[in-house]
């Protein structure tokens, strides 16, 4: 459409009048050396190898790569890059020439970017990038951090599952793809600034507004990137202006944002917890900083975690659970795995992840066959061969990860989802090396590699683990009309799901009724005033005990049966009751103390009377499952 354009068509034919005088003028003081360059298909004058482009541009790569091979050389209007589908290809530069292609292309939207020169993912590399890399691996995203944001991984799981349990209830239909996308958005919000954006609107909630249009401006820009930066700059279509002043008016929103944090601070107000708006404040404050961080850095790294870790996550969540829907038994067999390591009386938590390996094999499929971005940009900073072919200075390389991760000469049936691809062939444990995904083996490079790879990956990693097992725990999916989701995918270079993932849940394990069954919460002595020994163990002063009263009344060497409802066992042969009915702490296998134990009773003993007393009569509805 862009193309018929009169005014563009004018400027078009003038940048290619002046690339080919420019080309013509080098090629003249070039050395007799000639310089093999990857292959090329046949250009075109003006618009170079843009006309072989699909919509579904990574397909398009793919279908050139298996035609010239897994590296050539396409010229889209004014941008050279160097396209790589082979996994031996992408380790001989990103590790062998790591340092040579460790910095990132320029975007053309750097024009009417007000963070241009202040953001970490785009930042060239040297002391400012390593600063950022290292404060972000040792502090911000952290596996310490990561385990310190559970609690907010696990409440906003629960808040999905009411959701689908409430749709369930109802009989409605629900689209995954969004309730995915407001999960990962709050649990952003929440770990970076301590505040939910759907919960009311205050910042936050404005924050998400501005994050969704930027992103959809990104996108359109990119055509302006191809077309080089005398068409670029002039912003044709207007989205470069609007761009501009979408960020400033965020720009202006976080400052406040940082304002109330410094104010916090300042007058000593109590926290739950220090987010990441905080810790990133410690830096700007600190004198003896290795980089001294200015607020537009930290406005610039707030953006870029917004747009890289939200809808990156929503969009691993929707592509697994897709995939399970379309593979039912690769579905039972997850819930067999959940159901044998966890059991049917509380749900899946993230200490057990490392004990489902079926899981951690079902989420590396669904991001081998779609990773959230299908291409990995690098640049290169010297002339350099690879592979036997001369790669210039500056010139972009694109990896095509799609191709990458479904070439067949690494992977059998490599379009199929087969989880057991991960797994040991003995004994179902996973391989170390076939598991990991974050750049050592690169076949798989679903979060990049080496040391541009994601600093985000456990922090992503972590949300999804959890999400998919406790779906995968609760909850079947049905499609209306017993189809097929359909997996086509969206344009373009995001590698979204074309269509929303319409799903109709069905409970067969309610989340929301498991505290019936458990105790509220463990029993907790805030520290042990004298040290002592128990079974033999040391146990030190000042430290804490839990008791998990979940296990401790269900213990078999104290109850026969003891996950079956029985309360005969509470009864002796002529109908009393027995004295281990007391829950107040003298039978050692039902520890309940609580100080309002008498009205609690009371109340419940009183109510369930009333309802079982000739009142009601309870009848499940047989049309639901």
């Amino acid at each position: 459409m862009f193309l018929f354009n009169p005014l563009l068509l004018m400027f078009l034919l003038f940048l290619a009048v002046s690339l080919f005088l420019s080309h013509a003028i080098k090629g003249r003081m070039k050395s007799k050396t000639p310089i093999q360059h990857p292959p090329s298909p046949p250009a075109l004058p003006l618009i170079g190898h843009f006309h072989l482009l699909g919509p579904e541009t990574a397909k398009s790569f793919q279908t050139l790569a298996s035609r010239y091979g897994p590296i050539l050389r396409l010229r889209l209007v004014s941008k050279t890059s160097v396209i790589v589908s082979s996994a031996m290809i992408a380790k001989e530069i990103l590790k062998d020439n790591e340092m040579n292609f460790i910095s990132r292309p320029v975007v053309g939207y750097s024009w009417f970017n007000i963070y241009d020169g202040s953001t970490f993912v785009f930042a060239e590399y040297g002391t400012y990038w390593r600063f950022m890399k290292k404060l972000c691996m040792t502090e911000l995203l952290s596996l310490a951090q990561v385990s310190r944001f559970t609690d907010i991984r696990r409440d906003e799981t629960m808040k999905l599952l009411e959701t689908l349990v409430k749709c369930s209830y109802e009989g409605k239909s629900c689209d995954l793809g969004k309730e995915f996308l407001r999960l990962t958005n709050n649990y952003t919000c929440r770990i970076v600034m301590s505040t939910r954006c759907s919960a009311s609107e205050d910042e936050s909630k404005k924050v998400w507004e501005f994050i969704k249009e930027i992103e959809e401006l990104l996108a359109k820009l990119t055509f302006g990137e191809i077309l080089g930066p005398l068409l670029g700059k002039l912003d044709l279509f207007g989205y470069g202006r609007k761009l501009k002043t979408l960020l400033s008016s965020f720009d202006t929103l976080v400052e406040k944002i940082m304002i109330k944090h410094e104010e916090d601070m300042r007058f000593c107000r109590k926290k739950e917890r220090r987010d990441l708006m905080d810790l990133l404040l410690d830096v700007y404050r600190d004198e003896n900083a290795e980089v001294k961080l200015t607020r537009k850095n930290i406005k610039a790294l707030i953006l870029e975690l917004f747009t890289a870790g939200t809808e990156t996550s929503a969009k691993a969540l929707e592509w697994t659970i897709a995939e399970l829907i379309n593979h039912p038994q690769e579905f039972k067999k997850l819930k067999e795995e959940i159901h044998r390591v966890v059991g049917s009386q509380r749900l899946v938590e993230e200490s057990d992840i490392p004990n489902l390996p079926y899981l951690r094999a079902v989420i590396r499929e669904s991001l081998r066959l779609h990773p959230p971005s299908a291409v990995l940009l690098r640049r290169c900073v010297q002339d350099c061969k690879i592979s036997g072919y001369d790669i210039l200075a500056n010139e972009g390389v694109l990896f095509n990860l799609i191709d990458i991760m479904r070439d067949p000469s690494s992977w059998e049936n490599p379009l199929d989802f087969q989880p057991e691809r991960f797994m040991e062939k003995s004994g179902g444990h996973y391989d170390p090396y076939q598991m990991d995904i974050r750049g050592q083996n690169f076949k798989m490079l679903a979060f990049g590699t080496g040391r541009r790879g994601c600093p985000g990956a456990s922090l992503a990693l972590a949300a999804v683990h959890g999400v998919i097992a406790a779906l995968a725990q609760c909850f079947d999916f049905e499609v209306e009309g017993g189809k097929e989701i359909d997996m086509e995918e969206k344009a373009g270079l995001a590698n979204a799901m074309a269509h929303p993932l319409l799903c109709y849940p069905i409970t067969h394990f309610n989340p929301l009724a498991v505290h019936s069954f458990h105790p509220s919460q463990p029993l907790t002595i805030p520290k042990l005033s004298e040290g002592c020994t128990v079974k033999g163990y040391h146990i030190p002063s000042k430290t804490r005990l839990i008791f998990k009263f979940w296990g401790i009344p269900r213990d078999p060497k104290y109850w026969e049966n003891p996950v079956e409802f029985q309360p005969e066992r509470f009864l002796t042969e002529n109908g009393s009751l027995k004295g281990q009915l007391d829950v107040r702490g003298q039978h050692l296998s039902s520890l309940a103390i609580w100080p309002g134990i008498s009205l609690a009773q009371q109340i419940v003993q009183t109510s369930l009377a009333a309802l079982v007393q000739l009142c009601f009569e309870w009848k499940i509805d047989r049309k639901r499952k």
